[in-house]
């Protein structure tokens, strides 16, 4: 019984060190994923600030992020963008709401916005 343990250990040690990888099996850690929902969550709220969005907007568009991670990465774009005297890129695409409007074929005809090209003009 002793030969045949002297046999098996050393392939049984092998793969205990080589299952304690299993980053490499695409198994994630807890740790992992906490810190890979931290940094998504910074990124959604630094990209927020960056254009020029409200915190609570960005809350709103992006439920699923992290709150506090999002509010960070906020604040340090804040920080940042003071610093170095950075305005705001305006967002190229509107809100979740004004997508679904263009995307039923209505047109935001609020004051002191410039009708589209090809819609109606305005009375003169």
């Amino acid at each position: 019984m002793s030969a045949l343990i002297r046999l098996h250990l050393p392939a049984v040690l092998a793969a205990v060190v080589g299952l304690s990888g299993c980053d490499m099996l695409g198994i994630e850690s807890a740790s992992g994923i906490a810190a890979r929902k931290e940094a998504e969550g910074r990124a959604i709220g630094g990209a927020c600030r960056h254009a020029g969005r409200a915190i609570e907007d960005c809350y709103a568009m992006n439920r699923k992020a992290d709150k506090p991670a999002v509010f960070a990465g906020w604040r340090e774009m804040n920080d940042y963008m003071r610093e170095n005297k950075i305005e705001a890129v305006p967002p190229q695409l509107g809100s979740g709401a004004s997508r679904s409007a263009e995307a039923a074929g209505r047109r935001d005809d609020a004051p002191g916005r410039p009708a589209e090209a090809g819609g109606a003009s305005a009375p003169r």
